[in-house]
């Protein structure tokens, strides 16, 4: 069995990595099912701290709950922009969802009973959440590669989540997915295009043998 992939096959890789976006924008057009089941799927084939696999997801089908998912989301915009001071203003000029304009919203929680699970998280127990994140990551890069985009929304109170889901004690909301066609990529993280915040640079983040100093 070859261990490396082609060249075009790790061209491939690094290209979904490098133009995945965290998008916001999206057509009126349905995700076929088939692509769907692949997405999911890719969710879970992502690693797992003690193959534990804490991830669960709920197909938001019903336009009642999308449209109180909204409205949720909604209630904690307004706070973190209050939260923010002086940026409020431009924080509220910032789209941050596209959850009423794409095809599939998902909910990424967060199983119940994860207590149990103590390989590699007896001093680390946040590693559930940790594998959740990667069963996100692995579904966005394959949305890229199919050519949807998808947006992570966490603006959200994770109780207001479960009242809604009927989740059980100890699960608990991690993202709203939103999944669809795109017009087209941002050409870079539109938190950027926008002057938010700009990507950091290897030398910020990579130091060998101590932390990082500071520049």
């Amino acid at each position: 069995m070859q261990k490396a992939f082609s060249d075009d096959e790790r061209k491939a890789v690094y290209r979904a990595i490098h133009e995945r976006r965290d998008m916001r924008h999206f057509l009126n057009k349905p995700v076929a099912p088939d692509v769907m089941q692949r997405l999911i799927n890719a969710a879970l084939h992502a690693p797992s701290v003690g193959f534990m696999q804490p991830w669960r997801i709920v197909r938001i089908t019903d336009a009642r709950l999308r449209e109180q998912l909204c409205e949720v989301v909604e209630r904690e915009r307004i706070t973190t922009a209050d939260a923010l001071g002086e940026r409020r203003d431009e924080f509220m000029k910032l789209k941050v969802e596209g959850m009423r304009d794409c095809a599939e919203v998902l909910v990424m929680a967060l199983m119940d009973d994860r207590e149990r699970y103590m390989f590699g998280r007896r001093t680390l127990p946040e590693m559930d959440l940790a594998s959740v994140a990667c069963a996100i990551q692995n579904m966005s890069l394959a949305a890229r590669a199919e050519g949807l985009g998808l947006g992570w929304v966490s603006l959200f109170d994770p109780s207001d989540i479960a009242a809604l889901l009927k989740m059980p004690a100890g699960a608990r909301a991690v993202a709203i997915l939103c999944i669809g066609h795109v017009e087209r990529f941002y050409d870079a993280p539109m938190l950027e295009t926008e002057k938010w915040v700009t990507r950091r640079s290897i030398d910020e983040c990579v130091s060998e043998n101590a932390w990082p100093q500071a520049r």
